[in-house]
């Protein structure tokens, strides 16, 4: 019972395959409250999903691009609950433009940026109110030290992702919440379907992983979300931490 008692903010649960998801249904396993967040045309799908979980959690409308949903996010979130221990933030877009390195323009760039990197700080802000010592904020990401193959400007907005997290980390600190990423390696969700040419990835990345990769497996990610979302890492934060199966410390 890792999350005994705790209460959690969860974003990015779109299908049963979602990582979110499947730290929404760990979280309930470890005696978690778990609330999670939709908005637009996806809030009946979430709605639907939300109902193969242990226990069906309230899901509240959060557009992170809309700054009135951010704004109200405290007050909405006063319905289900007067705190949060924690926070997953699971959400990234970038316009297909935006997977053409040389030819795609700003308007796609900043689109993937601000739903991508800036968001983590605006989610962050936006449930601060709630949060007390001992909480945590969790995103996850795609290694961006490097440049990898169809990434293009979505692993800039990586890059900006992770660099937003060290610097929330640093002015969250003083306040006794943690901002730490989990770097996954690639999992057949529906966000990464959308990226032109994913099954580069799939192809190498149980090739390249000492420990072998299967990606159609979310849990071992999802798990370690769980696991720096509960109290048992209290003195780690700005961290990124690898289940990729190794693939990050391998040379070429």
């Amino acid at each position: 019972m890792l999350l005994k008692d705790k209460t959690l903010l969860i974003t990015g649960v779109l299908m049963d395959s979602s990582i979110a998801f499947h730290v929404a249904r760990l979280a309930q396993e470890q005696g978690a409250t778990v609330i999670l967040t939709s908005f637009g045309r996806t809030m009946k799908i979430t709605q639907t999903i939300a109902k193969r979980l242990p226990s069906t959690p309230p899901v509240i409308e959060l557009d992170v691009a809309n700054q009135d949903d951010l704004n109200s996010l405290t007050e909405r979130l006063g319905e289900h609950t007067d705190r949060l221990d924690g926070v997953l933030h699971s959400i990234g877009f970038a316009p297909q433009g935006a997977f053409n390195f040389l030819e795609c323009g700003w308007e796609d760039v900043a689109t993937a940026i601000q739903i991508s990197s800036f968001s983590l700080k605006a989610l962050g802000v936006a449930a601060l109110p709630l949060m007390g010592e001992g909480g945590s904020i969790v995103g996850l990401t795609f290694d961006a030290r490097y440049a990898w193959p169809v990434y293009d400007w979505m692993g800039v907005a990586k890059a900006a992702f992770e660099s937003t997290n060290r610097y929330l980390a640093r002015d969250l600190g003083p306040k006794g919440i943690r901002c730490n990423l989990v770097s996954a390696g690639p999992i057949r969700t529906t966000a990464a379907k959308s990226i032109p040419g994913f099954e580069q990835f799939e192809r190498v990345w149980d090739e390249r992983a000492p420990l072998g990769w299967n990606v159609s497996d979310p849990v071992p990610t999802a798990q370690a979300c769980v696991m720096l979302l509960s109290d048992w890492f209290p003195a780690t934060t700005g961290e990124m931490l690898h289940v990729d199966g190794g693939v990050h410390a391998m040379g070429q």
